[in-house]
């Protein structure tokens, strides 16, 4: 890398139908200098999540990016310059830090800074232990309120949620049923991830199999897709029933939204609940989710997966991956390894 060079990716215009590739633009600028209370913060590992392109083009949750920002990304980095006095050169942090080679911050933002435990690697910290984990957690556990011998069933299950939402509904005792794309994320899902079946939405009628595999009814349906997926569902859930709305993966790249699904009045006859959530609601209460995580992680009840890309001049075609379905667990872009010792 040339000296005094950030290389960063700007948000270059709003993307209509399909993402794509130049709706971003490459600049490269002076690496900035902390002022009194930042620290200069040296970005490692990016993480790349669906809802970034909802970031690009509505406000929500939170603001949308505005045209000419840095690209939006939740990210590990190393602290390597520091006028903060709750920081040190070599410490491992993760916030919002963007799609560029660093950044001055105070630590504050849409998700403020904080240090990666010890011991930690910087792509768990952005997997596993950053939002993945958790949003999965919180999904099954509060929102679906899973109860063993139930059936789960969890769409865009060889991602980087839902390949854990199945596994902690499996860990709770449910018989878990997962959708993915492709046969080879499907016999991961059986042989690795210890699901009790997936079905491969490439090659399968979803309809067909889910009846085949579910024929006394669904009471749990994860959701990260909607569309099809999400209304066949629909027609299968039992009385009581609770869909959880994690994301709806298979949507957001529509031109014109399309109408929403045919089997909702099913949850009036089975008296079921459909609720969406966001994972930030639940931040206090991260250390309760990791701390459970790194148990069944150590305990080997639970398989991590993730699709490793490499070099931030990669970071558009990266997030075009999810997109496409290419991408098979987290996906994750590495862009530098750390320049000084960790200090933990």
């Amino acid at each position: 890398m040339q000296r005094n060079v950030n290389r960063q990716w700007l948000v270059n215009s709003r993307p209509e139908g399909m993402l794509r590739e130049d709706n971003f633009q490459w600049v490269e600028r002076p690496i900035p200098s902390p002022e009194e209370g930042q620290v200069l913060v040296r970005n490692l590992w990016l993480s790349f999540d669906p809802t970034q392109r909802g970031w690009m083009s509505r406000d929500s949750y939170v603001p949308m990016i505005p045209l000419g920002d840095v690209m939006r990304a939740a990210s590990v980095g190393q602290v390597v310059e520091s006028r903060h006095p709750e920081y040190k050169c070599g410490e491992f942090v993760q916030g919002a830090f963007g799609w560029q080679d660093y950044v001055a911050t105070d630590g504050g933002g849409i998700i403020p800074m904080r240090r990666v435990p010890p011991g930690v690697p910087p792509n768990l910290a952005l997997s596993l232990f950053g939002i993945t984990g958790p949003t999965a957690y919180f999904g099954v556990l509060d929102v679906g309120q899973v109860k063993a011998g139930e059936t789960f069933v969890v769409s865009g299950a060889a991602g980087a949620t839902g390949s854990v939402a199945g596994q902690i509904a499996k860990i709770k005792g449910c018989r878990v049923i997962g959708t993915a794309g492709g046969m080879a994320k499907c016999d991961w899902l059986k042989n690795e991830a210890g699901f009790d079946d997936a079905i491969d939405y490439r090659s399968e009628n979803i309809g067909t199999r889910l009846s085949a595999l579910c024929p006394d009814g669904i009471d749990v349906f994860f959701d990260n897709v909607g569309g099809l997926v999400l209304d066949e569902v629909l027609a299968r859930i039992r009385l009581k029933a609770r869909v959880v709305l994690c994301g709806a993966i298979s949507r957001y790249n529509d031109a014109i939204p399309a109408p929403g699904p045919t089997n909702y009045f099913n949850l009036t006859v089975q008296r079921a609940r459909m609720e969406g959530f966001i994972v930030l609601d639940y931040a206090r209460r991260f250390p309760e989710a990791i701390d459970a995580l790194a148990g069944w992680l150590r305990e080997g009840r639970l398989k991590q997966k993730e699709d490793v890309a490499l070099g931030l001049e990669n970071a558009p075609k990266t997030l075009l991956r999810l997109f496409a379905g290419q991408n098979f667990g987290k996906q994750l872009l590495k862009i530098a390894d750390a320049s000084l010792a960790r200090v933990e």
